[in-house]
């Protein structure tokens, strides 16, 4: 430690902002336990045990909520976790660097664009009245009238799904590309030598190369799958297609902060950290036995 006391003094603000944002919000975990009202001290609440808990496993709307939370992150965990490895196995192979920059920089544009901004362009891009995807579908004869894609909530997952694809694939790509850059090229010389073809160079060098970071990245979306946010749903969401929309996260901040209830908001934030906890530790023990490969 005395060695490396100026590493140890670098590392204090980012253990500090850790435990301030991180740890002591868990404090606020006791108001699951109450009937929390603001303005009393904790000696002034009234403790009700697990009342909140068992009200939200009574309650149908939450599996309706979990199931939207569920299927939502399946589909951006399988779609979004292999588009960019693909994405990425494919700028590795462009020769021409000036063309592969120019797209690495293109694909990681739309990662520091708002949500806000994202939603816009989406409901324009699949609204009824000069929208080009719904303009595109009745030229080519596909569809005879415009579709309200945004008012039917069968809809609503491939639009958020293909809405985050479009926004994220870049900007996930840069961790494989980097791990790309790791494999040694003297393997590629010698596949070549032996006659392999480029599908064979990727199969064989290529993602096995990549395999410990696309296992150590999978297995944290996995811990991560039920706590998506709600900026997406609450942005591309409406009244019409509430059903498919809502997700944990957005009917803890409606049901919580939205009617007051903040204990009960509390207790299915507790949920969801739990079930967060538990994927995590399930997916490292499986892919630890399966491949050796983990996080912790």
């Amino acid at each position: 430690m005395k060695n490396q006391k100026i590493l140890y003094l670098m590392s204090i603000p980012f253990v500090v902002w850790i435990f301030v944002f991180n740890y002591l919000p868990v404090w606020g975990w006791t108001m699951a336990f109450q009937d929390f009202r603001p303005g009393r001290s904790i000696t002034e609440q009234e403790w009700v045990g697990f009342k909140h808990f068992i009200t939200l496993f009574q309650d149908p709307h939450f599996y309706l909520v979990l199931r939207n939370t569920l299927v939502m992150s399946l589909m951006l965990l399988i779609v979004g976790f292999t588009i960019p490895i693909i994405f990425a196995v494919s700028l590795n192979e462009l020769k021409d660097s000036l063309f592969k920059r120019s797209v690495q920089t293109i694909s990681y544009l739309p990662h520091f664009v708002s949500w806000v901004v994202v939603a816009g362009i989406v409901t324009k891009m699949l609204s009824t009245d000069g929208g080009i995807i719904n303009d595109l579908l009745v030229s080519l004869n596909i569809i005879e009238s415009p579709i309200q894609f945004m008012a039917q909530g069968h809809w609503f997952w491939v639009i958020l799904t293909g809405a985050d694809i479009w926004k994220e694939m870049g900007w996930n790509s840069i961790i494989f590309l980097a791990a790309m850059a790791g494999v040694d090229p003297q393997l590629y010389e010698a596949a070549r030598v032996d006659g392999a073809n480029r599908w064979r160079r990727i199969w064989h060098i290529t993602l096995p190369g990549i395999r410990p970071t696309i296992m150590v990245i999978l297995i944290l979306s996995i811990g991560n799958m039920i706590s998506i946010g709600f900026e997406r749903q609450l942005l591309l969401g409406n009244s019409l297609v509430r059903e498919y929309s809502e997700v944990l996260e957005l009917y803890a901040l409606n049901y919580g902060i939205g009617m007051g209830n903040y204990s009960y908001g509390t207790a299915l934030g507790i949920f969801n950290s739990m079930v967060s906890i538990i994927l995590l530790l399930l997916a490292n023990g499986f892919f630890k036995r399966m491949s050796n490969t983990s996080v912790m």
